[in-house]
């Protein structure tokens, strides 16, 4: 059940609720609670004995059954929109074949960019709707979607207008990312630098201009680029008032955790070989350490993120599908969540957190939406569950009971 809330004024009530409010342990949690809604805004969150009685005058009123009522579902990194798809390669890796070691051959992003550049926005808006309706179908309110599979501006611009127009088709917000730095296409002639300026000072300047870019992302690894070539676009996305966020340490130990954190990134993203300084300087930058979870197990990564360490230094962690046709094909925020506790040792809480709380701090909007308290949006997910572990425990399963995404 998805909707959108239009009486003006309507309260749930005999509700237990995960606000994941700052200064509350663990989930927030509320026995016995009651949620309010007036103009697409939470009004009231909290114990229904402590309801105000003004709250109810002229509200609708729905008796929740003790349902459980969390913050709508964010899935902060994902590459939704893309053309075609890459089962081959996973047949490759199956006989053996390393994810360098496609990429090398032909494979990998840049096999993705001629489908991409191919189709039209129609034909690439058409293609990404099931996917999107998926994550729908879990109680995903907020999403993220990268470019970064045309890599030039024409190819770049339509992925970016395809997503946005996926806001128009769908009740859920979308968050676009312009990730040009994602790989080198195969006209540049191997001349990374060249390309990376191409990137700096002609495709972002031009999409901010467009209004199509809410962040910039970059992938700085051995077979993408330096942290040098890096640096280059965040200045660039920096001089244009742009917040950065970063593919960092998936493969190697290039120093991106650092990286990302000197230019105050919102987010890393992968982390897998970041090491203690790396999660230090993301504690003193805020950045959040996007873990997925997904890509980790579907190239059968070995080395674990250093979630020991993130915890000790006090570092966010989320958690996202990075839903992709080559790495991590998974349109399920919830089987995420399984996968980051099972493989990643997350607790429930840290799972639950980083899809509501953590993943809204990772796309900057955390003012807007993460938790259910008064003043935010009512994004909200209502859940048939005795205990919220269940939302982690499960694979497969879906027990949304409806989703709420108010429009204000």
């Amino acid at each position: 059940m998805s909707e959108t809330p239009e009486n003006p004024v309507r309260v749930w009530r005999n509700v237990r609720l995960a606000t994941f409010a700052p200064g509350l342990a663990g989930l927030g949690a509320v026995e016995k609670g009651a949620l309010a809604i007036r103009d697409g805004r939470i009004a009231f969150a909290g114990a229904e004995a402590d309801l105000p009685a003004a709250a109810l005058r002229g509200a609708e009123t729905i008796d929740g059954e003790g349902r459980w009522i969390t913050p709508g579902l964010i899935d902060c990194h994902t590459h939704l929109v893309w053309a075609g798809d890459r089962a081959h390669e996973f047949e490759l890796r199956l006989r053996g074949a390393s994810y360098e070691e496609v990429a090398r051959a032909g494979g990998g992003i840049v096999s993705s960019v001629g489908a991409l550049r191919r189709a039209s926005e129609d034909e690439l808006v058409r293609q990404t709707l099931p996917r999107l309706d998926a994550l729908v179908a879990e109680g995903v309110t907020t999403l993220e979607v990268k470019s970064g599979y045309g890599l030039d501006l024409p190819s770049e611009r339509k992925a970016l207008r395809a997503a946005r127009r996926l806001a128009e088709l769908r009740p859920v917000s979308i968050r676009t990312t312009f990730l040009g730095a994602h790989a080198l296409p195969p006209e540049a002639g191997g001349d990374k630098d060249r390309y990376i300026a191409e990137v700096a000072d002609t495709m972002l300047p031009a999409l901010a201009a467009d209004h199509l870019v809410d962040a910039v992302d970059a992938f700085c690894e051995g077979i993408a680029f330096s942290p040098g070539q890096v640096a280059r676009v965040f200045d660039r996305a920096r001089s244009l008032g742009l917040p950065v966020k970063l593919h960092a340490d998936q493969l190697s130990n290039l120093g991106g955790a650092a990286l990302a954190a000197r230019y105050d990134a919102l987010s890393a993203d992968h982390l897998e070989h970041t090491d203690e300084a790396g999660a230090a300087a993301m504690a003193r930058s805020g950045t959040v350490a996007v873990l997925l979870p997904g890509a980790y197990y579907f190239i059968r990564e070995t080395k674990l993120p250093p979630v020991e360490l993130f915890r000790r230094h006090g570092v966010p962690m989320a958690v996202a599908t990075d839903a992709n046709p080559g790495t991590s094909p998974l349109t399920s925020l919830l089987l995420a969540t399984n996968m980051a506790a099972t493989l990643f040792r997350l607790t429930v809480d840290e799972c639950l957190a980083g899809v509501t709380r953590e993943a809204a701090r990772a796309l900057g909007i955390l003012s807007e939406v993460g938790t259910l308290e008064p003043g935010k949006r009512a994004d909200l997910a209502v859940w048939s569950v005795e205990r919220p572990a269940e939302l982690v425990y499960r694979m497969g399963f879906n027990p949304l009971h409806a989703r709420i995404r108010a429009v204000s």
